[in-house]
């Protein structure tokens, strides 16, 4: 099977041509990404119109380059994000999406953009079997943190989440606070290896629903920290490191604990992470290693296909291949899970 993949749910750009073959393994052809980053570094953050009107000038440039090298008779379907996420973003791949569909009388398959961070894992070498499940996917990004527990390959139940801020929002919000640009959890990753453990401790948030997460408090103490050495005029670069490091490591304990505490109690036999947070070399490393203690198959994707791309896109296209006649599509910036 192949598909050509659309992806357009926040500031992204993309579009991939994504194949599987007989043996069952997903291989990517091509993965194209525009971004306008650069833009909303600017404004410390993404403005939702300017995202979508950047995304407007990159779809048909981004989809020509993706299929570059591929006739579209060999294509068997439109992959397409439909939700969650910007409104305005989601609708210029749809419409993209639609049109294509129309025109080339190609079948339409409607992809939930958090299934797509979850499959990314199924684009690496090394990807998750059937005797790998049942599993637990965490999902770690700048706009979702979520568990979700998986039967088998195609099976997904969502049981757990954040009440509040994202865990990717909580680096990025405290980030602002530290005069970091955006997005900050790079420039966290980086300095954090230049910090210290014990000088500053910030709370990891216990709540009464085993599998949820909660992230602005840890945001609030921050903040109080940075006033508090600011007012007395030492919030040097060290600090920062400092700081850096004690935020990292309240994420990332707070992730791990809740994950590990869902994986007992379902017994399950892996964990997936999946989400633009995992590209955080640290975070990888941490989860694999409390994996392995608990005798735990453990998967993360590539980097390349961590943050938001079509790649991903099209692997849960077709993972998940239902096909919808495309006067049927429509964006649904609110969409969960299903």
């Amino acid at each position: 099977m192949r598909i050509l993949a659309i992806e357009t749910s926040c500031d992204e750009t993309s579009a991939a041509i994504i194949e599987r073959g007989e043996n069952g393994r997903m291989h990517c052809v091509t993965n194209v990404i525009a971004t306008s980053l650069a833009l909303h570094s600017q404004t410390g953050g993404i403005i939702p119109e300017v995202a979508a009107r950047e995304q407007a000038k990159f779809m048909v440039p981004v989809i020509k380059e993706a299929l570059q090298d591929t006739p579209i008779d060999s294509i068997d379907a439109i992959g397409v994000t439909y939700g969650p996420g910007l409104i305005g973003s989601l609708l210029v791949g749809v419409e993209a999406a639609k049109t294509l569909a129309w025109v080339w009388n190609k079948p339409i398959i409607p992809v939930n953009h958090l299934y797509g961070h979850i499959y990314a894992n199924w684009l690496s070498e090394i990807a998750p079997q059937e005797s790998d499940f049942p599993a637990l996917a965490l999902i770690v990004s700048g706009g979702h943190t979520d568990l979700v527990f998986m039967e088998n390959e195609t099976s997904l139940r969502w049981i757990g989440g954040t009440r509040d801020d994202a865990a990717g929002e909580a680096f990025d919000k405290s980030g602002r606070l530290l005069g970091l640009s955006y997005p900050a959890g790079p420039t966290i990753e980086k300095y954090a290896k230049s910090g210290h453990k014990g000088v500053f401790t910030f709370p990891r948030a216990r709540l009464d629903t085993p599998y949820d997460f909660s992230f602005s408090g840890l945001k609030t103490a921050v903040r109080n920290e940075v006033q508090k050495l600011q007012s007395q005029g030492d919030l040097t670069e060290p600090m920062t490191y400092d700081l850096c490091y004690a935020l990292q490591e309240a994420i990332f304990d707070m992730l791990i604990q809740t994950t590990f505490k869902a994986a007992e109690d379902l017994n399950v036999k892996t964990i997936l992470l999946g989400g633009g947070v995992t590209a955080n070399q640290t975070l990888t490393e941490r989860f694999r290693a409390v994996a392995t203690e608990h005798n735990l198959a453990f998967f993360s994707p590539e980097r390349k296909f961590s943050t938001d791309n079509a790649a991903m896109i099209g692997a849960a296209a077709i993972m998940h291949n239902t096909p919808l006649p495309w006067e049927e599509l429509r964006a649904n910036p609110e969409l969960y899970f299903d």
